[in-house]
């Protein structure tokens, strides 16, 4: 199995759905967001809105990777994305990232979206690990990944330097045993699948 289904995964907060090339204007906004530059870009990235728009216009295509927009069930507002990557089919394995805008924030849609779209790497697509990096000082992304079954495997010490000061980024993993362990203890029930 691979990510060449783009489905829509529907939560009591959020509905995660396919990219389309007019979601770029709203992720532009988004990722200029101060707090979403310092912890998910590289200080040299540079982006532009016409980079953005053929960047969202051809995510759908890709079977190596799943990126899918995050929107707040109630209003249909944009407010960012998760993203499965770097998928390696020997390994069952891939990496997971995401970002919200500042009115994604604090409201528990990060939480249910991670949720949604992990459960959905275990559970439909079959992958046995899913990782990510995550700077260490951005508690409020580490605690969302917690409650989700990550567990820190390790911490490259100094490993960016961010606004003149060295960072470290603590790697991240959860298994689909533990993955299934959490949501029995968490019992927040299976994300509902809708195909587009």
């Amino acid at each position: 199995m691979d990510f060449s289904e783009k489905p829509v995964l529907t939560g009591d907060k959020t509905v995660l759905r396919p990219f389309t090339v007019e979601d770029a204007d709203v992720m532009w906004e988004i990722v200029n967001d101060p707090e979403v530059v310092r912890f998910t870009f590289e200080p040299t990235t540079e982006l532009s809105l016409d980079r953005l728009r053929s960047w969202y216009g051809v995510r759908t295509a890709d079977p190596d990777r799943l990126d899918l927009a995050v929107t707040d069930r109630a209003t249909g507002e944009l407010v960012g994305e998760v993203v499965l990557y770097a998928w390696d089919p020997s390994a069952r394995s891939c990496t997971f990232r995401t970002l919200l805008g500042p009115r994604g924030r604090g409201r528990g849609l990060g939480s249910e979206a991670t949720r949604l779209v992990v459960g959905h790497a275990f559970e439909q697509v079959g992958l046995h690990r899913v990782e990510l990096e995550v700077y260490a000082d951005n508690p409020r992304a580490r605690r969302v990944y917690e409650k989700a079954g990550f567990v820190v495997e390790g911490v490259r010490r100094e490993a960016a330097l961010r606004d003149g000061v060295w960072v470290d980024e603590v790697l991240m993993a959860v298994l689909d045993h533990e993955w299934r362990r959490t949501e029995a203890t968490q019992g927040t029930g299976e994300p509902r699948l809708h195909t587009p």
